[in-house]
């Protein structure tokens, strides 16, 4: 069955990047174009070959690039020029970007350049879709990207497969499950994808090569797995005031009403919604003689909160940046002028990536206090380490260091990638964004607070067990019941690690989402 995906550009919703980051072998990705868009691409390519007649100089379509701008380059060797701007900005290093980013960077490009003030002809964009529409991926090298000037040399390398050079990812229809890929050489794989290879044409390499499309893609990637920890770490979080018996009290909404802040208002909701009903809580309400709970488990509105309004403003902008024109210069039909800014720039996408960087590794470091908090007795009220015979067993006692390893990686990785320019090319380009990096440390980082949550899900579910014959609330016994449809109760030491990578797999998967669903909604 297909997924279909109208390219609308300049209206992408979040929930469609969503989808097409999402979409799977089993339900690939149908895309086309707006055909309202054609007119408008047609009228950047005229404008771009009307220029290239009269012979007056323009950045980028009869010059070199960056500091070669007043380079002046005959009519002749244009086309040179375009491959020769690929094959020199080819210059990216490390391991690929995963499929599903390389996926979304080609559908951001598409969008950008459908605009029609770059100035490629329509084939470009055809080309471009028929990859996608093949699941046709190129082997982009993760690193090598400084976020100015566009994300050079990673779209180089996708550029270069027009070209027919370079490799790409392919399905592997005679591998057997529809799932499973292989690297194939440009040519093989661009016949796959009904392809030749192309020559470019005047503005049009520098046009595939400029922009913001693998950094946003990249924080795009890094909001969306961020969406899916901060859900799960808040199922986790309330599955851990009832393990320890803490109030609900902190929850109250008169409390956050008189802040005002709305993702702490909105995210107090939801702890309410997922306790409402508690055994555990009823049971203790005569009689408990604790006036307040640890931070951990109290603040959790105040933190998370704060880590939604995060969220929601990093998507904010993502979302605007999907939809944007990022390449350098840009064509304006209408006047028929072509002129030098810089869009390519992508500030914004670095100062959203680090702000999610902040938040994701918060939510871990929260996560990381409950988990200590539920195997320490004294705090909890549980048998040591949530085992029974402790000593004999150490139960989660190592899986609460994991945790606690991962959130100080978390922290190194916080650092603001935006702070750190590096001037290139000869000092033209001299304040970059970084925002490649700041965008693909995400990934990292969620990777260890989907496991560090993953503990806190597999240490609060032995806590509630340890409650019976008290039973929680009706939402958090579903949560409870799809973790012990993979995972039996702890009761003696075991191999922990597939246990962590069973929950963390639950984790990625957006299996605690519903919850939060509503608080998404919004992006």
């Amino acid at each position: 069955m297909e997924t279909d995906f109208v390219i609308q550009p300049g209206r992408l919703t979040l929930a469609q990047l969503r989808a097409v980051v999402r979409a799977s072998a089993e339900t690939p990705l149908c895309v086309s174009l707006d055909p309202a868009s054609a007119q408008a691409i047609r009228a950047g390519a005229a404008t771009v070959e009307r220029i290239v007649l009269q012979g007056a100089p323009a950045y980028g379509i009869n010059t070199g690039f960056g500091k070669l701008a007043q380079t002046h380059i005959p009519n002749s060797q244009l086309e040179e020029l375009q491959r020769n701007l690929v094959l020199s900005h080819s210059a990216g290093v490390g391991p690929p970007l995963a499929d599903e980013v390389v996926r979304l960077v080609v559908v951001l490009k598409v969008a950008s350049l459908a605009r029609g003030y770059s100035g490629v002809r329509p084939l470009i964009v055809e080309a471009l879709l028929a990859l996608l529409n093949a699941g046709v991926y190129p082997q982009i090298p993760s690193k090598g990207s400084v976020g100015a000037s566009g994300d050079l040399a990673p779209l180089a390398h996708l550029s270069a497969l027009l070209l027919g050079l370079g490799e790409a990812s392919v399905p592997d229809d005679a591998a057997g499950p529809v799932s499973r890929r292989r690297v194939l050489p440009a040519i093989d794989a661009l016949r796959i994808a009904g392809l030749k290879p192309m020559t470019l044409a005047a503005k049009e390499g520098l046009a595939l090569l400029n922009g913001t499309q693998v950094s946003t893609a990249l924080a795009l990637c890094g909001l969306f797995a961020a969406e899916d920890v901060f859900a799960a770490a808040t199922v986790a979080g309330a599955m851990s005031v009832d393990a320890a018996m803490g109030s609900d009290t902190p929850f109250d909404p008169r409390i956050h009403a008189l802040r005002g802040q709305p993702g702490q208002i909105a995210v107090a909701a939801v702890y309410r919604s997922l306790l409402a009903g508690s055994a555990i809580r009823e049971s203790h309400l005569v009689g408990d003689d604790r006036v307040q709970d640890p931070y951990s488990l109290r603040c959790q509105p105040q933190v998370m909160g704060a880590c939604l309004d995060i969220l929601r403003n990093a998507a904010a902008t993502l979302v605007i940046e999907a939809n944007g024109v990022t390449d350098n210069p840009l064509v304006f039909p209408e006047t028929a002028e072509v002129l030098s800014g810089g869009n390519f720039h992508a500030e914004p996408v670095a100062f959203a990536a680090d702000h999610l960087a902040l938040a994701i590794a918060e939510i871990g470091a929260l996560s990381e206090r409950r988990i200590s908090l539920l195997v320490d007795p004294s705090l909890s009220g549980l048998p040591p380490f949530l085992v029974e015979e402790a000593g004999l067993n150490s139960g989660y006692m190592i899986a609460q260091v994991t945790a606690a390893a991962l959130a100080s990686e978390n922290k190194s990785l916080a650092h603001p990638a935006s702070v750190d320019s590096l001037p290139t090319s000869a000092n033209q380009e001299d304040h970059v964004s970084m925002a490649t990096f700041a965008a693909r440390r995400l990934g990292d980082m969620a990777a260890n607070t989907a496991y560090i949550v993953a503990v806190e899900l597999l240490a609060a579910a032995q806590g509630i067990d340890l409650r019976a014959p008290l039973q929680t609330s009706q939402p958090l016994r579903a949560a409870h019941a799809a973790i012990r449809a993979r995972i039996p109760f702890y009761d003696h030491d075991r191999l922990l690690s597939p246990d962590i990578e069973s929950v963390a797999a639950m984790v990625r998967a957006g299996m605690f989402r519903d919850e939060c669903r509503a608080l998404f909604e919004r992006t």
